[in-house]
Order: C-alpha cells, then sequence, then structure tokens
C-alpha cells in the first residue's frame, strides 16, 4: 500500500493541480484522528503520524515512542481515499473561485440552467454555476431554458457549496463593454467612451470622443449599414441605444444628448451645472421624451440639470410652466410614440410633413399611402397606433 499510497498522490497533483505535500499532510492529520479512535488514545496523550515522502512507509508515535501493534495499511488506504475525495473537492472549488476572481468586471457567456425563485442560473461554460437575481434582470427582457446569455460578473464570493459567482444584465459596465467587443476604435482606445446612461431594457445614451480626428467617433460605433450597433442592440433585446457625439463645448455636448430633439437656444448655469434648453413647440414631447425618459438619460450623460421650455414658457414660473407644458404634450405626442413602426417609416414620415400623432390622426388612409414603402395595411396599422398612442 506504502508505494501504491504515494503513486496516488503523485496522480492527483499532476492531473488536479493539488501540491502533493499538502495531500501527504492531510493524509497524515486524518490517519491521527482514525488511530486515535482506533488505539483509544485519550485527548492528552500525544499521537503523531509520519508518512515517508520516499517511500511511503506509515510509522505511529505515542508519546513518542513508535506503535508496533497496528496495520496502518488498511487504515490509511480508506483514510486516504477520503482526504484525496475531499481535496480534489476543494482544489475545485479554488480553481473555479480563482478564474472568475479574476472575471469580475468582465462579461461571461453561459445558458439559462433553471429558474429559482425569480433568479436565474446560469451554466457558465460546464465548469459552474452563476446566478442572476432577479434586481440584476432587465424587466423587459425573458429567457428560456437552454438559451445562450451574455451577463456581466458583479461579484464573486466564497461560500460553504462552492464560489457564488453574482450576474447582471443591467449594470451600465455590461453595455460599456459589449461596446468593447463589437467596436474595434473602442477596443484599441482610438475612439474612447466618455460616459454612459442607461435605462435597462428601454433605452441607453453613450457619448464616445475620437483621438483621431481622421476617426469619425459616431460612425465607428454605428458600423457599416448599422451592423454593429444593430449586434449590440440585438443582444440587448431591442434595448434602443443613441449614440452621442462627446464635445467640450458644454452647448454641443447638451445639443447631442438630447437628440433626436432640436434644440434652438440654451442657457447655461455653469455655476450650478444647469441648463435652459429652449426648443420649438413640435420639438418640446420628443426632447423630453415618453415619461421624461430622454432630458432623465440626456441629463445623466452630461451631468448637468437640464430644463426643458418652449419660446412660450421661458421665463415662467415652474408651476405656470409644468402645467402649460402638460397641455402642450397632450396637444402634441411625437411619432416616435408610436409602437412597432420602425425608423425608416417614421423618417418617411418626417419627411411628408408627418410630425405629429394628431398629424397622423387628421389624415386618412390615402394620404398615407402616397408615401413611398407604406402600403394599405401599413396605413392602418400606423393610424391604430396613432389612436392608441393618443389614448
Amino acid at each position: 500500500m506504502s508505494q501504491e499510497l504515494l503513486d496516488i498522490l503523485d496522480q492527483m497533483e499532476r492531473e488536479k493541480g493539488i501540491k502533493k505535500e499538502v495531500l501527504i499532510e492531510a493524509v497524515e492529520s486524518a490517519l491521527v484522528s482514525a488511530a486515535r479512535r482506533t488505539l483509544n488514545i485519550k485527548p492528552d496523550e500525544e499521537l503523531k503520524i509520519e508518512l515517508d515522502r520516499n517511500t511511503g512507509k506509515i510509522t505511529a508515535f505515542r508519546n513518542k515512542e513508535e506503535i508496533t501493534s497496528i496495520d496502518f495499511g488498511r487504515i490509511a488506504a480508506s483514510t486516504a481515499r477520503q482526504v484525496i475525495i475531499q481535496k480534489i473537492r476543494e482544489a475545485e472549488k479554488d480553481v473555479v473561485f480563482n478564474e472568475f476572481k479574476g472575471k469580475v468586471g468582465e462579461i461571461v457567456s453561459g445558458t439559462v440552467y433553471r429558474f429559482d425563485k425569480g433568479n436565474i442560473i446560469v451554466d457558465l461554460l460546464g465548469k459552474t454555476e452563476g446566478i442572476l437575481p432577479k434586481r440584476e434582470q432587465s424587466p423587459k427582457e425573458e429567457f428560456r431554458q437552454g438559451q445562450r446569455i451574455c451577463t456581466y460578473v458583479v461579484e464573486v464570493k466564497k461560500d460553504t457549496r462552492g464560489p457564488q459567482i453574482i450576474l447582471s444584465r443591467t449594470h451600465t459596465n455590461l453595455l460599456k463593454k459589449l461596446f468593447d467587443l463589437e467596436i474595434p476604435e473602442i477596443y484599441e482606445g482610438i475612439v474612447e467612451i466618455k460616459s454612459i446612461s442607461r435605462e435597462p431594457g428601454a433605452r441607453s445614451k453613450i457619448a464616445v470622443w475620437s483621438k483621431n480626428e481622421k476617426v469619425d467617433s459616431v460612425g465607428a460605433c454605428v458600423g457599416m449599414r448599422g451592423n454593429r450597433i444593430r449586434n449590440i442592440v440585438n443582444e440587448l433585446q431591442g434595448e434602443k441605444i443613441d449614440i452621442v457625439r462627446y464635445s467640450d463645448d458644454i452647448r454641443e455636448y447638451i445639443k447631442a444628448a438630447l437628440s433626436p430633439a432640436k434644440v434652438s437656444e440654451i442657457k447655461l448655469d455653469k455655476d450650478n451645472l444647469k441648463a435652459e434648453v429652449i426648443v420649438d413647440d413640435d420639438q418640446l414631447s420628443l426632447a423630453i421624451g415618453k415619461h421624461g425618459q430622454n432630458v432623465r438619460l440626456a441629463s445623466h450623460l452630461i451631468g448637468w440639470g437640464l430644463d426643458i421650455r418652449t419660446k412660450a414658457t421661458a421665463g415662467v414660473a415652474p408651476k405656470e410652466k409644468e402645467e402649460k407644458i402638460e397641455k402642450e404634450e397632450k396637444e402634441t405626442v411625437s411619432l416616435e410614440q408610436l409602437s412597432g413602426v420602425g425608423e425608416k417609416t417614421l423618417e418617411s414620415l418626417n419627411e411628408a410633413g408627418f410630425k405629429t400623432i394628431e398629424d397622423i390622426l387628421q389624415a386618412d388612409i390615402k394620404d398615407l399611402m402616397k408615401i413611398k414603402g407604406i402600403g394599405e395595411k401599413k396605413a392602418k396599422k400606423i393610424i391604430g397606433q396613432a389612436k392608441q398612442a393618443q389614448k
């Protein structure tokens, strides 16, 4: 058994990466416990067991006197087996922990394994499982068992059952890392991400800037025919992404951040990092966005408080201004509120003079069918969506 035991320990060191000395010390410790039970040795008596590193011979000492009345071969075989199994499990847990500890702040791919009380358990390449807590899930995303999923590693903690890997689909850095992966110019440092503002599952704004004047930062992120940004949008299951051109000129930066709305005038309060942004009446709802989303994201992106006003409400008291804006919003609803209508169709409608929901409702099917790319079926759908948006 002696040489056989050493051979087994050598094999474990090669295959599992567990140092042989660690295994020998564990076997010696386990043998002490086993021998105490077998020999009925009292707790106050000294017992020491040594495993010869060269021959594998096991020697026991009781109060410094060698014990010869016990056969350690049988005990060693059973004990070594248990120790090795335990050490393998511990080593495998440590390997997984160290591997994923190094992935904190990175993206990992896996498949949806199962659902547990609102949490999603993710199989990470067959190595271990990660948990995507409900709080880290985008409210508009749905996954099914076996589906591939891309997640951001938030934290890795040690647990008695093994490493606990916390994943996220809502973290702002998930979007940043997707841009790193998809846009070579960002990965290479030619284009820099200056700021990100995100409402997971709904809409994000990302400000980019190019260190090379010959490289268009926005164009690099969009890609040929929009293929690069489309890949990211698809990965986020349709989350809308506005790519904003960063500028040191705060006025230009604000204008870009509030896109697609057009800004007429900006009054700055640099001491308090606030700006009064004046837009035309037909741009108000677009600048504010549905439930204030556009201005909220733009404000967070640039780090300034933005007060959107029309020329009629510029300088008006806050309460009176809010009442006026609310009335104008009800009267003028942006075409962006039309669900299920593509960007190209929206552009065609705008070019044809249909700027608001009200414009659509005042038209009939034949008027819309005059626009290139809109047939009778699509025209009926657009009018139906307009009616729905007005409610």
